[in-house]
């Protein structure tokens, strides 16, 4: 049995490489401030226009909805937090830390609304934010697509070199687009690589599944972070020898296996969660330096909340 209580690593003890990451803030040498004059204060305004400049609006898929969600874009921003869901406790969290805005990969609001009234979690939610005058914004699949953005920094966690998109984005770059396809800097066989996949992505319940033949030899990867089973179709289009994603249902990992024959490409399920996460403190980065390139001094945390939903997992 395997719960998250039994993530946490004794500080006395030096992890072993099999050890799966732990949530990490980023680090103080990570984050620069602006050294040229006096720093600016950071509106929302501000913040807003440094997120279009690195998740653009126009690169989320048509269902999505991005974007702020509560707030005013004059109301001053002196720290911002990140997270992966905009969960109770997150927003929780981020009120406690003093959060002037907090960034969620998931949104809040999908679907649409009728009503936010305070006895639904949802609308407790809202009132919370808006309560508190924290403002909440979702960059969601603008940030899967955009270039640095979520797939980029799986790739990056995952050692892979000549990346380009799973599938390329309406109108977007070359270098826009779901999901990523690249090279490890030589082979490996699958079960050594699924180690690195386990020990490079946070702690959670559920772990990595992996489907194929252990000592596979794999060398092109394909990725893509949350829920990828749509996209097989370009996996195979694309040759790869092993795809990883997040929420792989039975069916249709049933059927790329049986397509495959017992072949490629091989298949890595990963936690929802834990496949985002690993953006948050690049994403954390890139914002900060947009922001001090404007002039602009904003404290930028990533938050220490595990949002995965499973609590433990019971093994043969």
């Amino acid at each position: 049995m395997q719960s998250k209580a039994n993530n946490s690593q004794d500080p006395d003890k030096k992890p072993s490489a099999a050890q799966a990451a732990t949530l990490k803030p980023v680090s103080d040498e990570e984050v620069k401030q602006p050294s040229d004059g006096a720093p600016a204060a950071a509106t929302l305004g501000n913040v807003l226009e440094a997120v279009e400049e690195l998740w653009p609006k126009t690169l989320a898929e048509d269902w999505d909805a991005v974007g702020l969600v509560t707030g005013r874009s004059s109301q001053q921003v002196t720290k911002i937090v990140m997270a992966v869901d905009p969960t109770s406790e997150v927003i929780e969290d981020a009120i406690q830390r003093g959060a002037d805005l907090l960034i969620t990969h998931h949104p809040l609001l999908l679907r649409g609304v009728t009503q936010v009234a305070g006895t639904s979690f949802k609308g407790e939610a809202i009132h919370r934010l808006i309560e508190t005058g924290t403002a909440l914004l979702t960059a969601h699949t603008n940030a899967d697509n955009a270039i640095g953005g979520v797939n980029d920094a799986l790739a990056d966690a995952f050692g892979l070199k000549d990346c380009v998109p799973l599938v390329h984005s309406k109108d977007g770059l070359p270098e826009e687009g779901l999901g990523r396809v690249g090279y490890l800097d030589k082979p490996m066989k699958l079960e050594d690589f699924a180690e690195r996949v386990y020990t490079v992505l946070p702690a959670v319940a559920g772990g990595v599944r992996v489907a194929g033949e252990r000592s596979g030899i794999i060398r092109k990867v394909a990725l893509c972070g949350g829920a990828g089973d749509s996209l097989f179709d370009a996996v195979r289009s694309h040759e790869a020898d092993v795809y990883v994603t997040a929420d792989l249902r039975h069916h249709p990992a049933s059927e790329a296996r049986e397509a495959a024959n017992g072949g490629f490409p091989y298949l890595i399920d990963v936690s929802h969660f834990a496949s985002e996460w690993v953006w948050l403190s690049a994403g954390a980065r890139a914002l900060q330096n947009v922001l001090n390139d404007l002039g602009h001094a904003v404290e930028i945390e990533v938050s220490q909340i595990n949002s995965d939903p499973w609590d433990f997992v019971l093994t043969p």
